[in-house]
């Protein structure tokens, strides 16, 4: 087997991306690369538009069309990712107790209480005991990885799916916040009866106790509840509402200065996890619950390189409810690139690559 140091030498990362490489059409192994990328491919509790679970192979399959020279990370493509196969197992799990989940949904749309019906309480059941496993799956794959002194990511799946991944960071480091970008807060209180709900991530989340503050950016759909829950937090929860972004906006406030407001809010060290509903709707317009306004991909992988550019320290991101169109391979496009640009920032706050943005002059 070539050693990295061959591989550098003689791989020519203009060509094509080699479908039989790994994500990216990159040349590397897992041993070789510095990111492993967690697909998780799981969609079990979305009560509104699916797709999300074939987030992950519409990424790596994009991925391959990606020019490998980032203009904020030109040396990006050398420190190495890899995307672990994604599992099939998981992937035929989640259709099938998405299939349990949707008599439980439509008897709640009719107002039924799910807990006097012994049958649709024993499949709510099932589908707890199910989540469960997805959760503590990702967390083994997580320490897994992390042991082997790797830089861990994940990419989805619903918003559910990097709960185990978050458990699995807080085994390694006593305090860290999440930076949250995304159209809706995800604080329902086990939604719909379901533990663990895409819907109640960031709850889930502030469960752990290593996680002391979520900050969440282009809010711009809650309830009730959600706000109760922020209001209790002690603190532990910042929003920037996108209608209270946008009103800023308007009134002269430059996202430059925002995204310093941002990330002061922040601890030092910081997940992301970015839900691409965040994005403008055109961005991703299959994603399973889509909502007006947001932000652009540019706001946001700015914010992202203002934050490796910071003091603080960016330990890993999520990037999920990536759902693909059966005739366009455009969110697939918009995930990958994204995907990209964050592990260009990861990898920056990390200093595993060199600072050298390509300037035109």
């Amino acid at each position: 087997m070539k050693t990295k140091e061959e591989i550098l030498k003689n791989f020519d990362p203009n060509q094509p991306g080699l479908e039989d490489a790994t994500i990216f059409g990159l040349p590397f192994t897992a041993e070789q690369s510095e990111i492993i990328v967690i697909p998780v491919p799981w969609e079990v509790t979305v009560s509104y538009g699916s797709g999300a679970s074939k987030g992950p192979k519409a990424i790596l399959e994009a991925s391959y069309q990606i020019d490998l020279l980032h203009q904020e990370y030109p040396d990006l493509w050398k420190a190495g990712i890899y995307m672990e196969q994604i599992p099939s197992k998981l992937k035929s799990q989640s259709k099938r107790y998405k299939k349990v989940v949707a008599p439980i949904i439509k008897a709640l749309e009719k107002g039924k209480v799910i807990g006097e019906n012994t049958s649709l309480h024993a499949s709510l059941t099932k589908v707890n005991v199910a989540c469960e496993q997805m959760v503590e799956y990702v967390k083994e794959q997580t320490l897994y990885w992390q042991n082997q002194g790797k830089h861990v990511v994940l990419v989805g799946g619903d918003h559910s799916t990097p709960l185990g991944y978050y458990q699995a960071l807080a085994t390694k480091h006593n305090d860290f916040g999440i930076l949250h970008l995304d159209a809706h807060m995800d604080l329902r209180i086990a939604y719909e009866g379901f533990t663990y709900s895409h819907a109640s991530i960031m709850y889930n989340a502030l469960q752990i106790k290593n996680i002391s503050k979520i900050v969440q950016v282009g809010i711009r759909d809650f309830c009730e509840q959600e706000v109760n829950v922020v209001k209790n937090s002690k603190n532990r929860v910042k929003v920037f509402t996108d209608l209270d972004l946008k009103k800023d906006t308007f009134e002269g406030k430059t996202w430059q200065q925002q995204c310093n407001e941002i990330i002061e809010q922040l601890p030092q060290k910081v997940c992301i996890s970015f839900d691409i509903d965040g994005l403008y709707p055109w961005y991703c317009p299959n994603t399973g619950t889509p909502v007006p306004g947001g932000f652009s991909f540019e706001q946001a992988t700015y914010l992202f390189a203002k934050l490796a550019e910071s003091k603080k320290e960016i330990i890993g991101f999520d990037l999920v409810e990536v759902a693909p169109d059966k005739n366009s391979d455009w969110d697939g496009n918009v995930g990958a690139r994204m995907l990209f640009a964050m592990c260009g920032a990861f990898m920056k706050s990390q200093k595993k690559i060199k600072s050298n943005k390509i300037v035109f002059n």
